[in-house]
């Protein structure tokens, strides 16, 4: 089922089954297409649909829009929202799911259109992400994340009251003064900007706890690895793979959020970490960024990221575009990049051969184990050719596993 969070205040809740038990959320996907709407925006619902799936939602129908630029008011015009309603009447469904940001009028706008709940790209993920945290501080990130998001949105909520008072209605005190809507709305703002307050002081303590740790690491010379990449690429099967740790590895998306650090050493004494960050997405909405940032650092603090590509799918070189274009936003773009071609054994022959021309890509298969021996001899030939004054340790002592 979608998380609270997205669900908390539907205006068209699911119905529940016979004998008592509450039915999958049925959801109708919406995208819009420069032009013709043809099937320019496929790859893109397509993984809107695996987002909807990764957070319990059965996708019904699709409902593409071709026009230039969206509608101000509902997002795709008032024509195709009507007939959006009949769409969803007839198909039972609670939710419209948009392919992109919509504003608060928007929002509002297509709601009354077609009388259920609307999310956009953003709302989905952020719910995707309050689902999957486990730690505080993931709990924390993602609730600072969607706090972000809905502050501007609160405008709307309890519509059924006044939002202006005036002249006797409100008790003498003149046009314009604030009527009870407006008074609610105010009040729920205050307490949203209190607890971001609360929630940005708890990320920046752990911050400097992680801070702490990487100066650590630092002064014992030991190298780090950071494993990013486009979600559900086998991350968190290749770090199970070169350490011997325990992931939770789950054929969806964002199936792990929280980093994992797990110490390395090579057969010929060389220690390095490796730490497993939050998967990427297209469009990676950019309240998560921000709230996730400290944990991003992990990132553009490493002295080598590995970045792990799903070979299989037919998207990868959009996924590595997208990867490497979050790593320059978020400062990490100078740090040198091992590219593993993973889930080789999946992918056809002309489509590897293709992904092979990327300078210095290894090819890999954390499931079968293909090249790993290549990959681990390629991890142990960046690290040594990385600055390491005299006196360097090289062997540290009660690593996690050995690569």
């Amino acid at each position: 089922m979608p998380g609270t969070w997205l669900t908390g205040a539907p205006i068209g809740a699911p119905a529940g089954t016979d004998d008592g038990r509450l039915r999958q959320w049925r959801a109708v996907l919406l995208g819009i297409t420069a032009g013709d709407g043809s099937a320019a925006g496929t790859d893109s619902l397509d993984e809107l649909e695996r987002l909807a799936a990764t957070d319990g939602i059965v996708v019904t129908d699709r409902v593409v829009q071709g026009r230039e630029r969206p509608d101000p008011a509902t997002y795709l015009g008032s024509g195709k929202a009507r007939e959006l309603a009949e769409l969803i009447g007839a198909r039972h469904a609670d939710l419209v799911i948009a392919d992109g940001e919509l504003t608060p009028a928007q929002v509002r706008g297509l709601e009354d259109a077609v009388g259920v709940r609307v999310v956009d790209r953003t709302g989905l993920i952020l719910d995707i992400f309050g689902e999957h945290a486990r730690s505080a501080e993931g709990r924390a990130q993602v609730e600072l994340a969607q706090l972000a998001y809905e502050l501007p949105r609160l405008r709307g909520h309890g519509r059924e009251m006044s939002r202006i008072g005036g002249g006797r209605m409100a008790g003498g005190a003149g046009m314009g003064v604030r009527g009870r809507g407006e008074m609610r709305l105010e009040i729920q703002r205050r307490h949203v900007r209190r607890r971001m307050r609360t929630l940005r002081e708890q990320v920046r303590r752990t911050a400097r706890r992680r801070e702490v740790t990487r100066r650590r690491r630092s002064r014992d010379r030991v190298p780090s690895v950071a494993i990013t990449g486009y979600t559900n690429a086998g991350k968190s099967a290749l770090l199970n793979r070169l350490t011997g740790a325990d992931a939770e590895v789950a054929d969806v998306l964002f199936a792990t959020l929280d980093p994992l650090v797990r110490q390395v050493r090579t057969p010929d004494g060389l220690t390095y970490t490796l730490t497993d960050t939050v998967g990427f997405v297209r469009h990676l909405p950019h309240q998560l960024v921000d709230a996730f940032r400290s944990t991003l650092e992990e990132v553009t603090q490493a002295d080598l990221v590995l970045h792990v590509v799903d070979a299989s799918s037919p998207e990868a070189s959009e996924h590595i575009a997208t990867v490497r274009g979050v790593l320059r936003d978020i400062g990490a773009r100078d740090v040198p990049e091992l590219l593993a071609l993973n889930k080789a054994d999946l992918a056809d022959a002309e489509s590897l051969a293709v992904l092979r021309r990327q300078p210095g890509a290894v090819v890999v298969s954390a499931r079968t184990g293909e090249g790993l021996d290549g990959l681990r001899e390629a991890l142990r030939a960046r690290l040594e050719t990385l600055p390491r004054p005299s006196g360097a340790r090289s062997d540290t002592s009660g690593a996690k596993g050995s690569a």
